[in-house]
């Protein structure tokens, strides 16, 4: 089934951008995060993305969790939690094109929560608030020929950027609500997860921090673009929330100097066995000079990391 959505000038301007900020923490150019920081963006993102499903836990009583302290607090709210931090662990493991790694990822973020933790729903749904329906699901019969369809959607789609594609994802997940409960949960941490295999540094980004602060903004997204019948509103939402969460990232974790040894590190990563010359090498670093280049190359030869051939113009160079 082809997903209907379009790509505006406010959709691309958008991914420019994000890719823009993205573009100076690439690769080594930021330095090895703490684990502190993983552990704090952890801890955000799971409070914030439990409270915008009506968790009660704090941030601090998240953290106790994680410090395997005592927590008083609904048992419920508790579960989740802990079941949560069992699934942002596995975030490294799970496969953002593959339908069982995302029933496994349900699996644990469910159990003992609901009986039908893992598996799709066997019944018809609908979403409201405490006035009015506001959208019904697709009938309980169709949801494993739908969720095939989006995975063959994202092993198809290569050349889509992954900022676009894992809104697109998003939303149809939201869409489709395979599961008895847990859609909202699953649906942001997959984002996070195509995220994540895109870029590595999506680990520090805590985007679920600012859903949940535009948590109105969120839900009215998805309801424009389910009325409209495409994505094209949330995915402008969405891109909008990673821009913003992105750019605070790039505020709090400046980019660390590099030394010759990073930037030879980096070198050696891209090539790997392939000859290579100070063009190639700039064009890997752009931020530095041609002159810092050479100094590079000539330490590395010095020492014995790299061995070059020819002679001015001509020099090449291997690892």
């Amino acid at each position: 089934m082809k997903r209907k959505y379009t790509i505006t000038n406010d959709i691309l301007t958008l991914t420019v951008e994000i890719s823009r900020l993205l573009g100076k923490y690439e690769g080594l150019t930021l330095p090895t995060p703490k684990p502190e920081l993983r552990k704090h963006t952890k801890i955000l993102t799971i409070q914030s993305s439990l409270a915008i499903e009506g968790n009660t836990l704090t941030v601090d009583q998240v953290t106790d969790i994680i410090n395997n302290k005592r927590v008083v607090g609904p048992k419920k709210d508790i579960l989740e939690v802990k079941n949560a931090i069992k699934v942002y662990d596995l975030l490294y493991e799970y496969e953002s094109d593959d339908l069982k790694s995302l029933l496994k990822a349900h699996k644990i973020l469910m159990d003992g929560l609901i009986k039908e933790a893992g598996q799709f729903r066997k019944k018809n749904v609908a979403v409201g608030n405490q006035f009015e329906i506001v959208y019904t699901a697709p009938e309980h019969t169709l949801v494993p020929k739908l969720m095939d369809d989006l995975f063959l959607f994202m092993n198809e789609e290569k050349n889509l950027n992954p900022l676009i594609k894992s809104s697109i994802f998003h939303y149809e997940f939201e869409f489709i609500h395979p599961f008895i409960d847990g859609n909202g949960r699953i649906g942001r941490l997959w984002q996070s997860v195509i995220l994540y295999k895109y870029l590595e540094v999506f680990e520090y980004i805590p985007i679920e921090t600012i859903i949940k602060r535009r948590q109105m903004e969120y839900y009215e997204a998805l309801q424009v673009s389910q009325q409209q019948g495409e994505s094209t509103e949330f995915i402008r939402f969405m891109l909008e929330v990673i821009k913003e969460a992105t750019e605070r990232f790039t505020k709090e974790v400046k980019p660390s100097h590099q030394s010759a040894e990073i930037r030879l590190n980096m070198a050696k990563d891209q090539f790997g066995e392939k000859i290579f010359s100070r063009k190639d090498y700039l064009n890997l670093h752009k931020d530095i000079s041609a002159p810092t280049a050479s100094r590079d190359l000539t330490f590395a030869v010095d020492n014995k990391v790299l061995k070059k051939t020819g002679d001015k113009n001509t020099t090449k160079y291997y690892f």
